[in-house]
């Protein structure tokens, strides 16, 4: 099937209007395509042609200016010009040598007409077979594309379409997703096929992990065939390439009905996913269990089958996503609907792309996601950090007022561990949200690791701060003032008086007064080594036990400069 709407120039020398055309040089390029056909009668003509354009000349231009004809020759080559049509008469007697050169070693079809013909004859009947085969085109593409949809409601959409696309191309059609069996339509034998796969896989990055999603077609040539591979996308992601082996340069009709082949497909593998997403959704109730340590190893083995002896082996990461709104969703925006099928989804296809291995629980507004390491010989954290900015890529470039928090524990053996990793990402969690902090990693805490496991201890980390804190927390409350925020600032800034003046928005001179009245509450000796290491924990405690006393509006203190 070939209705692409363009003609070649060995087409065009068949039309009644070339009867008396003869070509003098260029004979090898007969096959070059026509898109369209320009007059061109000036010298200068850098943006008036596109490329692949039979071009007709009286040769006026060469009277006319300073132009030679080699160097008029020479641009429109340059310029992937079809052909050059050449009308001898008053301005053009004969045809230079150093011209037949130039076509006859570019292959550059070079025609000329001895007698007197009308331009015009010739842009209306090639500008009416080019029009009316892109209609054609355009036609036979939506009875196709009535086609594709047809067979996505039928089992075996993909394969189906696959082999349709076959039928109509007479091309061999390549499909490889990026999880699952690769096919080849009609298959060939074992060697050749996956020799092909691997091919492609390495020169689309299949082997490495996702790369930066495409959505243009891409051409590649192996053993002399021309593939053209169309990326399938849905939902911001590739899930699979589709190619075609062409005996011959592709086309732009290859190019459409590739990507109308992928959408086809893209909608028949997301319904599908959709299908399976609900289902998951149903038999995964169990992972609720493994996170609060209610199931036991054998209730495991019974769920997952042959799955289990394998995850068994591997490292499990929690990774738990808040989701939380910066205004009220538009009234027909479902964020439960949402959460629980697009977003999940989502989720699942990135984390499978990074090479994890996932389960899924949601509730009220929270996702939790266990994810076993497929890949122990790779960095985890990299591909995990990979995956979740993806995920908030994806997400917020579709719903600008959905805000995310995400929180990761650390990797445990198996299932024993998963309950730790829940706990360490829901501790990530709780201080992004009450601290208004970027933590992504547990190991990211640093000493609030050892104070929130201290927090839940009775009065443990109360009476630390009061112990060391407690002169300053008092003076503040009563006097109004900013001391204890005066000394975190202080110490973060490892005890410099001009860098801690500058963030406090105060005068040099302020800031010794504050220090002073410090000394005063807590003791000369406070900032010794010792007690500023103590002071540095006390504050970090202050701030999980009280984080309104650190997270107040302090544009008051920049009017005043004092308190």
């Amino acid at each position: 099937m070939h209705l692409e709407p363009v003609l070649t120039v060995r087409d065009v020398l068949n039309r009644p209007v070339f009867k008396n055309a003869e070509v003098i040089a260029g004979k090898k390029g007969l096959n070059r395509r026509i898109r369209w056909v320009h007059i061109l009668e000036v010298s200068e003509f850098g943006s008036l042609i596109n490329g692949e354009e039979m071009i007709l000349s009286t040769g006026i231009t060469f009277q006319s200016s300073a132009a030679s004809p080699a160097s008029y020759l020479k641009r429109l080559i340059d310029q992937n010009a079809s052909c050059l049509c050449l009308e001898f008469g008053y301005y053009f007697h004969s045809v230079p040598p150093d011209l037949i050169e130039i076509a006859d070693r570019h292959d550059f079809p070079l025609i000329i007409f001895r007698e007197e013909i009308r331009f015009v004859d010739i842009t209306q009947d090639l500008h009416s077979i080019i029009i009316n085969r892109h209609y054609h085109m355009l036609q036979n593409l939506e009875a196709l594309s009535r086609e594709f949809h047809r067979l996505t409601l039928k089992p075996n959409g993909t394969y189906n379409i696959l082999h349709m696309l076959y039928e109509k191309t007479k091309s061999p059609i390549i499909f490889l997703p990026v999880k699952g069996k690769p096919l080849l339509v009609p298959e060939k034998n074992s060697r050749e096929q996956e020799e092909l796969f691997c091919f492609l896989r390495e020169r689309l990055n299949m082997n490495g992990g996702p790369g930066e999603p495409e959505s243009r077609p891409r051409r590649f040539s192996f053993r002399e065939k021309k593939i053209l591979v169309q990326p399938v996308k849905a939902m911001g992601q590739i899930w699979a390439h589709i190619g075609m082996i062409c005996n011959r340069e592709p086309h732009r009709y290859d190019d459409l009905i590739l990507d109308w082949s992928s959408l086809a497909i893209a909608q028949d593998l997301l319904r599908k996913r959709y299908i399976e997403e609900r289902r998951l959704h149903f038999e995964h109730v169990w992972v609720d269990d493994l996170l609060q340590r209610r199931i036991e190893e054998e209730q495991l083995h019974s769920h997952l089958g042959m799955e289990y002896n394998k995850l068994k082996g591997l490292n499990s990461i929690v990774c738990l996503i808040e989701f939380g709104l910066s205004q009220e969703p538009e009234p027909l925006w479902d964020l439960h609907e949402f959460i629980r099928y697009d977003f999940s989804l989502m989720t699942r296809s990135v984390f499978e792309q990074y090479h994890f291995r996932v389960f899924i629980t949601m509730n009220n507004g929270l996702i939790t996601v266990i994810a076993f390491d497929l890949r122990p010989d790779k960095p985890w954290k990299t591909r995990l950090q990979q995956a979740v900015k993806q995920i908030q890529k994806a997400d917020l470039d579709r719903k600008q007022d959905l805000q995310l928090n995400i929180g990761v524990g650390r990797p445990y053996p198996g299932f024993t561990g998963v309950h730790h990793s829940y706990k360490e990402a829901n501790q990530v969690l709780m201080l992004n949200s009450e601290h208004r902090a970027g933590f992504l990693f547990h190991e990211e805490l640093g000493i609030f690791q050892l104070l929130l496991n201290l927090k839940d201890s009775e009065n443990v980390l109360p009476a630390f701060v009061e112990r060391y804190l407690g002169p300053l927390i008092a003076y503040d409350r009563d006097k109004g003032s900013d001391l204890l925020h005066t000394l975190k600032v202080y110490l973060d800034y490892d005890c410099s008086k001009k860098l801690a003046a500058e963030h406090l928005f105060i005068a040099r001179q302020s800031l010794y007064y504050r220090l002073e009245k410090i000394k005063e509450l807590l003791g000369e000796d406070v900032m010794s080594p010792e007690n500023k290491l103590v002071l540095n924990v006390a504050l970090r405690a202050c701030k999980l036990l009280y984080p309104d006393r650190f997270n107040k509006d302090r544009a008051h203190l920049r009017q005043t400069g004092e308190h």
